[in-house]
């Protein structure tokens, strides 16, 4: 496919692909305007939508990044009500029911990679908000399928700790993925955490027991997604992950600002 004659449809902000593996998923893309013509093949990153499922305005905001750095972004959609309407959050755990939401990323990869003809057997991973809680699990999950990871104000956050089951913690994530977690491969990925520092407001998140996605231990990493993600930071730093944690004063939760920071975190030198 890397030809001039490549259809300008497939070039830049792209429409929405059906997903080849399952009909009930698709992706938009962004490749840069002159692919075809660049002599290097391209690198992807894959963005993870929030609970909105906003991902062609998350995909945009890379856009630029995409064109300076030769990368095709890949923005998949996991739309909601999948089987139990008015379901919103089965994404963010990457299992649910017989769905598997980290198999499904990889054939989309997989999809792309092939009709760009690039390498997708590693790429770098952002989620926002619900697709925070989905990044940092993925790397927990598929950890040799990520070059860079960065997560970026999720509402709940999984702790590399036994003393709670899967999702708030790793107990039982054998039985739910049929194998430990591959520490030594978590610790080769570079890892960013950040949020904004006026993200604070309790709505979104799980807290009490009366929310109907209660689990013992849902709130034992904080009160707000500051403090989750701080205590995801502490605890993944002592089990020896590659991790850092920004703060943005000022910021709330908003997707643009933590696009930047992870925009400056994938163009640091490694």
């Amino acid at each position: 496919m890397m030809t001039s004659s490549l259809s300008p449809y497939l070039l830049g902000k792209t429409p929405s692909f059906t997903c080849q593996a399952d009909a009930l998923f698709s992706y938009c893309l962004y490749v840069p305007r002159d692919y075809a013509e660049r002599p290097r093949p391209a690198r992807m990153l894959v963005a993870i939508h929030d609970t909105l499922r906003n991902n062609q305005a998350l995909r945009d905001l890379f856009s630029d990044y995409a064109e300076r750095n030769n990368v095709v972004v890949l923005a998949p959609l996991f739309p909601a009500a999948l089987g139990s309407p008015p379901e919103l959050d089965h994404y963010k755990y990457l299992r649910s029911r017989d769905v598997r939401f980290d198999e499904l990323l990889l054939s989309m990869a997989e999809e792309v990679a092939s009709f760009y003809r690039i390498d997708a057997s590693r790429f770098d991973l952002f989620g926002f908000s619900g697709g925070g809680h989905f990044a940092h699990r993925f790397l927990y999950a598929q950890p040799a399928r990520i070059s860079r990871l960065v997560a970026a104000s999720p509402g709940s956050v999984t702790l590399p700790v036994e003393d709670y089951r899967w999702w708030p913690g790793l107990g039982g994530f054998d039985k739910v993925f049929g194998r430990p977690v591959p520490w030594d491969d978590v610790k080769r990925v570079p890892a960013h955490l950040v949020v904004g520092a006026n993200d604070t407001h309790p709505g979104g998140i799980i807290q009490s027991r009366d929310h109907p996605k209660w689990i013992e231990g849902a709130d034992a990493a904080g009160a707000n997604r500051v403090e989750r993600l701080k205590s995801l930071h502490e605890h993944l730093t002592r089990r020896g992950a590659r991790v850092s944690f920004e703060q943005l004063a000022g910021v709330a939760h908003e997707a643009a600002p933590v696009v930047t920071a992870a925009v400056r975190f994938f163009e640091a030198p490694e």
